[in-house]
């Protein structure tokens, strides 16, 4: 065997394809990974730090910047949490709207990794298609509540505002036209035999590299283990509907791949069942007082994120502001089995692998 002479490169933290400010140090031999070690901190700001000094409906707008592409849950983890902790009852017409944000949050969040997936493999088309389609959700948003990527919609015990008319049919309209579009992508891309040969087989790990590394979502579900916290811990108004979670078996970047592009297909399953019970009539406010003091005490909830399992974790001293506030951030964690995953691999897979963990990197670093 020939050895080169080593060479240290930086993969980051200006470049498109690390999606967002993250860099790798990768020791090469010739074109081979030898050693990859992850770079964070640079979004760092601090935010469990800050939050407390900010009363809890105050925190709301820093979790927008968390997953900036997927908002609308890191809204519900941190309410939700408060509400556990200060046992209170949400309205039913409350909950049907952020569920319904929730699964429209999440269909644009993985338009996003999709359509950026398939620009860091080389293949242009896609992209635009994704982030054509993805409008469609953000102009919904933006007419219920005034936004287009940090929302802070939703409130402790409730939501902001109720859906302005007209508007819950118009995601009636845009779930036909969605389940459309996938089919199209499929036929578009799946099938590619260019794009095949760069993702299968790639990236490969086992259902017990996935449990040990506390790895959640499309990078847990992709190596056969059925677990979805919105079937298997219920929240919110989930185990109402019919929905499959979908599984891979090979725990490779192909099965990551479908998995997410089946997941959209699920959200629009759940989609057109809540808008069907959706209630004519309805509170969109629980009885939350005007300066909310959680009870002395601790509470962790968790949810599934288009990411994974986001969790949210507060120590209370009965105060209007939280003494210690931490949050499970699913792009972090998903993020440990990258330099596991790189050694040996090709330069030309190390974008294919990083891209398909998913990471958004205000949440890698909070």
């Amino acid at each position: 065997m020939i050895r080169t002479e080593e060479l240290l490169l930086n993969v980051g933290p200006q470049h498109p394809s690390t999606h967002g400010v993250f860099r790798i140090i990768v020791k090469l031999d010739g074109e081979i990974i030898t050693e990859a070690n992850p770079v964070m901190g640079y979004l760092h700001r601090g935010t469990e730090k800050l939050a407390e000094n900010l009363s809890y409906t105050q925190i709301i707008p820093y979790t927008d910047r968390m997953d900036y592409v997927s908002a609308m849950t890191n809204n519900y983890v941190l309410v939700h949490t408060v509400e556990k902790l200060l046992g209170l009852e949400v309205p039913e017409r409350a909950e049907f709207l952020r569920l319904i944000v929730m699964e429209l949050q999440r269909i644009a969040s993985h338009l996003v990794w999709w359509g950026t997936y398939l620009l860091d493999i080389g293949a242009m088309s896609p992209f635009l298609y994704a982030f054509r389609d993805r409008e469609m959700i953000i102009n919904l948003f933006n007419e219920l509540c005034g936004a287009r990527l940090t929302y802070n919609y939703m409130r402790v015990g409730g939501v902001k505002w109720d859906a302005p008319e007209g508007w819950l049919d118009k995601v009636r309209d845009f779930v036909p036209y969605m389940r459309k579009k996938v089919d199209e992508y499929d036929d578009l891309v799946s099938g590619n035999e260019i794009f095949l040969a760069r993702i299968k087989g790639i990236g490969r790990y086992d259902a017990e590299t996935a449990i040990n590394l506390g790895l959640s979502g499309a990078n847990l579900r992709c190596t056969g283990v059925k677990w979805d916290l919105r079937k298997d811990q219920p929240y919110s108004l989930y185990e109402r509907f019919e929905f499959d979670v979908p599984v891979g078996k090979n725990g490779d970047c192909y099965d990551r791949y479908v998995i997410r592009l089946e997941e959209i297909r699920q959200s629009l399953r759940i989609l057109e069942q809540a808008l069907e019970q959706f209630p004519e009539e309805g509170e969109i406010m629980g009885k939350v007082p005007r300066v909310i003091r959680a009870p002395e005490g601790e509470v962790y909830a968790g949810i599934e994120s288009p990411r994974g399992e986001i969790g949210c974790y507060i120590v209370s001293r009965g105060k209007d502001k939280p003494y210690r506030l931490k949050f499970r951030r699913p792009s972090f964690v998903n993020l440990q089995i990258l330099p596991k995953l790189l050694v040996g691999e090709s330069m030309t897979n190390l974008i294919t692998i990083l891209g398909g963990v998913d990471i958004v990197v205000g949440e890698v670093d909070c």
